[in-house]
């Protein structure tokens, strides 16, 4: 089974200004996504810096909605067990120049064995690994129906 990370903007990006096609089509894909995992088509993971991002979020009903999709659907959650080893992955990543939060995310997929980390930053989007595929919600789909 394929075995996703998404971080917080993909989250979020249902409740982002819509008007803009390519944000729009992005919103649709990480529905289709979350639909994928209730259905338990692929297995989501999370982390201690997502549900810490999430605790952030000022809009109360998209963070009490988001905190129980995470709370419900994540198959595993990355914990601060494997602290050590996520800040050695984190600390490569950010010499890439992404910014600490980001590679925390990324090094929790990394740690998990995740197979792709979603995300609609573009700063991440153009983090090139061998260790995990990092797509947006529209390539992930794609992939997805390649599979299937």
């Amino acid at each position: 089974m394929i075995k996703i990370y998404l971080d917080n903007c993909c989250y979020n990006r249902p409740f982002d200004d819509l008007s803009q096609k390519n944000i729009e089509n992005e919103a649709i894909a990480k529905m289709f996504i979350q639909s994928l995992i209730k259905y338990k088509s692929i297995e989501l993971y999370s982390s201690f810096m997502l549900l810490y991002e999430i605790s952030m979020n000022p809009f109360e009903k998209n963070k009490e909605h988001i905190l129980h999709f995470v709370n419900e659907y994540s198959a595993f959650h990355v914990g601060n067990e494997k602290k050590n080893e996520i800040l050695t992955i984190s600390r490569e990543i950010m010499e890439t120049g992404i910014k600490y939060k980001d590679s925390v995310h990324l090094a929790c997929s990394i740690a998990a064995k995740c197979d792709y980390f979603v995300t609609t930053d573009k700063r991440l989007l153009n983090c090139k690994t061998e260790r995990i595929g990092i797509v947006n919600p529209i390539e992930f789909v794609e992939i997805w129906r390649e599979t299937e």
